[in-house]
């Protein structure tokens, strides 16, 4: 429901689970939103539950309850909705049966594992967000021997190309032959962060898989495959607010 003070039409746009912020941010740059038939040139406008808001000439579409799936997203595959290089997209790749949705977060071509997908782009947002404390943790395979010094190292923060990355947990669990397992935690989640770190650390990195996104995990489902988080874990987690 829309606050009676009025909130940006972006934020509105994501929760009637059409796009994501950005996305809308776009839509209105293209001239594809209207407020009372007048078509909107900036994305910095509020509206409030009386405001007739339209996208392609279509009135928002009743706002559905929050849900969210677990995905277990193959290598291969790009965290977008449309690809300019034609690349296999994970939205092509979801059951029909699923409403829009949008990730919360990506995962690159190579890596795997867990992908959130929500039918409501204000949460996505909100938990994407540093802020909300939430870590993500990944199974990591690495070429090479493990220097344990180094990874403990990155526990304090670290600038690499000019870029600040906060506290990352690197744990070794297995060494055989020239390979090496790793468990790896952080809670930013920047562009390629465990590449990049792991590539700082002289490692190159052979395999990705997300296991964790907060309190929800990967567990045992299949590439490709999704499972819905039932309704009452999304109230103990996230508030009987955010799942009205």
């Amino acid at each position: 429901m829309i606050a009676e003070k009025g909130e940006r039409i972006a934020k509105v746009l994501a929760r009637a689970g059409l796009c994501s912020r950005r996305e809308a941010e776009r839509w209105i740059a293209d001239g594809r939103v209207a407020i009372g038939g007048e078509t909107l040139t900036s994305a910095a406008v509020n509206v409030n539950v009386t405001d007739a808001v339209t996208v392609d000439d279509k009135p928002l579409p009743k706002r559905e309850p929050t849900r969210l799936w677990r995905y277990h997203k193959p290598p291969g595959l790009i965290t977008s909705h449309h690809d300019p290089q034609g690349r296999a997209t994970v939205f092509e790749r979801l059951p029909e049966a699923l409403p829009r949705v949008v990730s919360i977060g990506r995962l690159d071509l190579n890596s795997e594992g867990l992908l959130l997908l929500t039918n409501d782009g204000g949460l996505a947002r909100q938990l994407e967000l540093p802020s909300t404390g939430w870590r993500r943790r990944y199974r990591v395979r690495v070429h090479g021997a493990v220097d344990e010094t180094k990874l403990a190292s990155l526990v304090e923060g670290i600038t690499v190309s000019g870029i600040q990355y906060g506290p990352v947990r690197a744990q070794l669990n297995s060494h055989k032959r020239s390979n090496a397992w790793l468990t790896v935690s952080l809670e930013e989640g920047k562009n390629r962060e465990v590449r990049r770190l792991m590539e700082h650390c002289g490692h190159l990195v052979t395999r990705l898989i997300r296991i964790a996104y907060g309190p929800f995990q990967l567990g045992k489902l299949t590439r490709g495959q999704t499972a819905e988080v039932p309704t009452r874990v999304l109230r103990q987690q996230l508030g009987e607010g955010v799942c009205a």
